[in-house]
C-alpha cells in the first residue's frame, strides 16, 4: 500500500500574515489615540517624575525624594494627610456601616429615599461643603453657638485637621455605603440561617458570618475614601491647613517656582500613595467572588420593622443624614444671608450674591458650562474611539492603549495641573503663537485627561453589549465600515456614550485641584477656582455659596441623566 502525501500547503508569507490581523484603518486610529495621550497624559506625568528623580544636570538621584524624607515640614504634611484619610475612613465608616445595615436588611416606610438622600453629599464639592461647615461648627457657627448658650461648652470642631476630617467624612463616607449596602443587599440569607442553626446570634453572627462576606465590598469602598482624602486640596485649602500633602504641592510651584524639585519630590510621593491604594482596591474587589456567588437576596427577604425599633431606625437614619446633608443646607441658606454673623441664622437675606455670579462676574459660570462641555465631548470622542480599538480592533497595541488612557484614574488632580503646567508652559502653540497654559484651551484638555476612565468605561460597557454579528450584517449589506459604525454601532451604544460624557460633564463642573494649577488669569477662571477665590474674604462668602448651589444644580442634573441613561440597560457602570 502506498501512502499518497497530501501536497504541502505553503505558509502564508509574513505580509498577508500582517494583512489578515491588522487592519490598516485601525492601526492609523491606534497610531492617532496613542500618540494623542503620550502628549496628553504620559508626557506631563513623565515629566513629573523626570523632574523629582534627576538633578540639574539631568542624572538620576534620590536627593529630592531624600529632602522630602529629611524635611520635618514634609513629614509632617506626610503624616497629617495619612492621619486625616484613616479618621475620614473611621468617621465615614461609623455614618455608613449603621445606615448600609438597615437599609440592606430591613424594609420600613422611606427606605428608598433614605438610599437616595444617602448618595446626594456626592453631588456636593468637598471645598464647598468645607465653606458651609464653617458657617456651621466654626468659631462662630450655629452649632458652636448654640452649644454655648445652651450647655455652656464653646468647641470649634471647623479648627485646624479635625475640620479637614469632618468635611471629608461628610462627603466621601457614601462611597462605603454604597459598596457595603450594595454586597449586603446580595447575600444570601440562607448563610445567616445556617449561622444561626450553628449557634450563633446577634453580634457573633454579624462578626463570624456577616461582616467576613461583605469584608472585601467594605475595604474597596474604604480604600476609595481614604485615597480621596489623600489627594483631595480643595478642603485643605479652604479651611487654611497648608500642612499636607496638597496643598504643600500647590505652594512649592505656584509660590516657589516652576522649577522648585520639591514640588516634584512631592507629587512622586502622592502618586504612590494612590497606586498604592488603587493596587489594594483593585485586588480586594477581585476577591468579591467570594461574597458573590450567592444568589442575590431579593427585596421580600428584607425584615418589616415596626414598634420600637422602627423608632430606633428612623432616628438613626434621621441623625445620620441630617448630619450628612447640612453642609448643602448651609450653603444655600449662606448664598441667601446679607449678614450671617455671630447668629444662628442669617439677620438679613440678599439676591445679590446671585446677582455678583450671574451679571457682575458671569465668567465663572460660563466658562465652566463651555469647558465642562468641551472636555465630556473630546472625553466622548477619545472614549467611544479607544473602546472600539479595544474590543473590536484589529492592531497592535491595544493593551497599551488601554494601560495609558485608565492611567490618569490613579493619579491626583493636583499632578496632572503640575504636568501640564511643566510641559506645556513657555512652549507656543503653532499657529497661536501663545503657550497653551495661556489660553482657555488648557482646561477642557486638563479636565478631559482627568476624567478619561470614567468616559471609557462607559462606552466600553455600552459597545461590549452589541454583537459584532450587527456590525457585520451590514457590511454584507453593502455598507462601508464607517458608514456600518455610525449607522448601525453609534446609535445603539449612544446611551452609554452620552451617559459616560454626562460623567465627565458632571465631574469637570466641580474640579478644583488641577484647576488651582493651572488658573493664570481671574476672567479665564472655571466656577471651582471662583468659589476658593470668594471665600477668602468674609464678604465674599455668600457669592462663593451661590457658585456653590450653581455647582450642586450641575452635578445634580447631569447625574440624574447619567443614571436615566445607564438604567436604559445600554450600558453597566454606575456612579461613585
Amino acid at each position: 500500500m502506498t501512502i499518497e502525501t497530501l501536497p504541502a500547503v505553503p505558509r502564508p508569507r509574513l505580509p498577508a500574515v500582517w494583512r489578515a490581523r491588522v487592519d490598516p484603518g485601525h492601526l492609523l486610529l491606534m497610531l492617532l489615540l496613542l500618540g494623542l495621550l503620550s502628549v496628553l497624559v504620559v508626557l506631563p506625568i513623565a515629566t513629573v517624575l523626570a523632574v523629582a528623580l534627576t538633578d540639574a544636570n539631568g542624572r538620576p538621584t534620590l536627593a529630592h525624594v531624600a529632602r522630602f524624607v529629611q524635611n520635618p515640614l514634609y513629614r509632617e504634611s506626610l503624616a497629617n494627610s495619612l492621619i486625616a484619610g484613616a479618621w475620614t475612613v473611621v468617621a465615614g465608616s461609623a455614618l455608613a456601616l449603621p445606615l448600609a445595615f438597615v437599609v440592606a436588611r430591613f424594609d420600613f416606610p422611606g427606605r428608598v429615599l433614605v438610599t437616595t438622600l444617602a448618595t446626594l453629599p456626592l453631588v456636593l464639592p468637598p471645598f464647598v461643603g468645607a465653606m458651609a461647615l464653617l458657617q456651621v461648627f466654626g468659631r462662630a457657627g450655629t452649632v458652636t453657638l448654640l452649644l454655648q448658650d445652651v450647655v455652656g461648652v464653646r468647641a470649634n470642631l471647623m479648627e485646624g485637621l479635625r475640620g479637614v476630617i469632618l468635611a471629608q467624612a461628610l462627603h466621601f463616607f457614601p462611597f462605603i455605603f454604597i459598596t457595603v449596602s450594595t454586597a449586603l443587599a446580595r447575600l444570601d440569607p440562607s448563610l445567616e440561617e445556617m449561622g444561626q442553626m450553628m449557634g450563633a446570634w446577634g453580634w457573633r453572627l454579624l462578626r463570624r458570618v456577616v461582616f467576613p462576606l461583605v469584608l472585601p465590598a467594605y475595604a474597596a469602598g474604604a480604600l476609595l475614601a481614604f485615597v480621596r482624602a489623600v489627594d483631595d486640596i480643595g478642603t485643605p485649602l479652604i479651611l487654611n491647613v497648608k500642612n499636607m500633602l496638597g496643598p504643600q504641592a500647590y505652594l512649592r510651584i505656584t509660590t516657589v517656582g516652576r522649577d522648585d524639585p520639591d514640588g516634584y519630590a512631592i507629587c512622586v510621593v502622592m502618586v504612590v500613595l494612590s497606586i498604592a491604594c488603587v493596587l489594594a482596591a483593585n485586588r480586594l474587589v477581585a476577591r468579591r467572588e467570594y461574597a458573590t456567588v450567592q444568589t442575590g437576596a431579593p427585596a421580600e427577604h428584607r425584615r418589616a420593622l415596626r414598634g420600637w425599633r422602627l423608632a430606633a431606625t428612623g432616628s438613626l437614619c434621621a441623625g445620620v443624614l441630617g448630619l450628612a446633608l447640612l453642609p448643602h443646607l448651609a450653603v444655600v441658606i449662606l448664598s441667601f444671608s446679607r449678614v450671617w454673623s455671630l447668629s444662628y441664622l442669617p439677620s438679613a437675606y440678599t439676591l445679590g450674591h446671585y446677582r455678583e455670579i450671574f451679571v457682575r462676574a458671569p465668567q465663572f459660570v460660563w466658562n465652566t458650562v463651555g469647558y465642562s462641555v468641551a472636555a465630556a465631548v473630546l472625553a466622548a470622542l477619545v472614549a467611544t474611539a479607544t473602546a472600539y480599538l479595544l474590543q473590536r480592533g484589529r492592531a497592535p497595541g491595544r493593551g497599551l492603549l488601554d494601560a495609558v488612557a485608565m492611567m490618569p484614574i490613579a493619579l491626583p488632580g493636583v499632578v496632572i495641573g503640575i504636568g501640564f503646567l511643566r510641559v506645556f508652559y513657555g512652549r507656543p502653540l503653532p499657529g497661536l503663537d501663545v503657550p497653551l497654559t495661556a489660553t482657555w484651551l488648557v482646561f477642557p484638555l486638563a479636565f478631559m485627561v482627568r476624567r478619561l476612565p470614567y468616559a471609557l468605561r462607559a462606552s466600553h460597557a455600552a459597545l461590549h453589549q452589541v454583537h459584532p454579528s450587527l456590525e457585520e450584517a451590514a457590511a454584507v449589506a453593502g455598507a462601508p465600515r464607517v458608514r456600518a459604525f455610525r449607522r448601525v454601532v453609534l446609535p445603539l451604544i449612544a446611551g452609554g456614550v452620552v451617559a459616560g460624557a454626562l460623567l465627565v460633564f458632571v465631574t469637570a463642573a466641580v474640579e478644583f485641584s488641577a484647576t488651582v494649577i493651572l488658573v493664570t488669569r481671574i476672567e479665564q477662571s472655571p466656577l471651582s477656582y471662583g468659589i476658593y477665590v470668594y471665600s477668602q474674604s468674609p464678604l465674599g462668602r455668600g457669592a462663593a455659596a451661590a457658585l456653590g448651589v450653581v455647582a450642586m444644580g450641575l452635578v445634580t442634573a447631569g447625574t440624574y441623566l447619567a443614571n436615566r441613561l445607564s438604567g436604559r440597560g445600554r450600558t453597566a457602570f454606575t456612579l461613585g
